[in-house]
């Protein structure tokens, strides 16, 4: 079994080439059961989450008697701690060959989760966001932002980047990165005056409470909500749900887990008809992305075990050999 480290993921993947490969199985499809999820109470009060994500290739839809791919991604969620100066989000990701069962890599799951969420989050944007959009406002200063910023000026043409964060020596320390990379990152110190500003605005936090306000929107803006994976997790308003045209990752996930969509479902702010499509309808152009450059539209993540597992093998292929 091969042991594949977060360098190999690095030096493996580019956002260009990780879109298309999530487009594509987006297309295809995979057999991908909603993740397990389970609160772990410690005994300081606190509590850290276990998210079990597996899926498998769907060789029927596929249309191939190969054997395919299993995988099953392990993470932990342990929002405090940044106090010791730890990740929240810690994983691994298990490959398996899909007729034998036999291990064919671990791959680190950090790593691989920060690609595949940003590439799809990328993926949405190459349907939702104006051709047009060049201000990009990343809401989150946390490991995921710079992944956001790389992903979303892989597909549209970004020219101005703002970082936004509780604490603002965070958020210079993020924009100090992507400026190392060559991309035109500064630090946002008003919030409600970025939204405004923005083409694009993606949200990467663990909030309870609405930081993206539908009111300070402009038409045409694209709102991309990556962070909170729990119905208790809020990143947009309701004004920003009622005023946009509603996207997802996968209707399974996102009706049950992601507190932005459905919390809205249970006031009656949003309809379960109202969410035009999931990446696997507009990967197909079954369902139609942007109709308007006025248009906001707005996309909701919650990760999806496909996501990973088209990462996870193109990873161990780029490995090979």
């Amino acid at each position: 079994m091969r042991m594949i480290s977060a360098e190999q993921v690095d030096r493996s993947l580019t956002f260009p080439g990780l879109v298309e490969t999530l487009r594509e199985a987006f297309r295809q499809g995979a057999v991908q059961p909603v993740r397990h999820h389970h609160t772990i109470d410690r005994p300081d009060g606190a509590a850290s989450t276990l998210l079990l994500m597996p899926a498998w290739t769907d060789l029927h839809a596929a249309g191939t008697s190969e054997g395919g791919h299993v995988g099953v991604k392990i993470v932990t969620v342990s929002p405090d701690n940044n106090q010791i100066g730890k990740p929240a989000v810690m994983g691994l990701y298990l490959l398996l060959d899909g007729r034998t069962g036999e291990p064919l890599a671990l791959i680190d799951g950090q790593r691989l989760t920060q690609w595949r969420t940003a590439a799809a989050s990328a993926l949405a944007a190459s349907y939702l966001a104006r051709e047009d959009a060049s201000k990009l406002l990343v809401v989150g200063a946390g490991a995921l932002s710079a992944f956001l910023a790389r992903a979303h000026s892989a597909v549209r043409p970004i020219e101005n980047i703002r970082i936004w964060n509780r604490t603002s020596a965070n958020a210079e320390k993020a924009a100090e990165a992507l400026r190392q990379d060559g991309l035109a990152a500064t630090v946002a110190t008003d919030l409600d005056a970025s939204l405004a500003w923005a083409d694009i605005v993606s949200c990467a936090t663990i909030s309870t409470a609405p930081l993206v306000k539908g009111d300070r929107l402009r038409p045409g803006t694209h709102v991309d909500l990556v962070g909170g994976f729990t119905p208790g997790m809020r990143e947009a308003d309701d004004a920003a749900i009622a005023r946009a045209k509603v996207y997802v990752d996968t209707r399974a996930g996102a009706t049950k887990e992601a507190g932005d969509i459905v919390q809205p479902l249970q006031s009656g702010v949003l309809k379960p008809e109202d969410i035009v499509a999931d990446l696997h309808e507009l990967a197909r152009g079954e369902k139609p992305g942007r109709q308007g450059a006025g248009e906001i539209t707005l996309f909701k993540s919650v990760g999806a075990a496909l996501e990973d597992l088209a990462a996870g093998i193109a990873v161990y292929r780029a490995t090979s050999g």
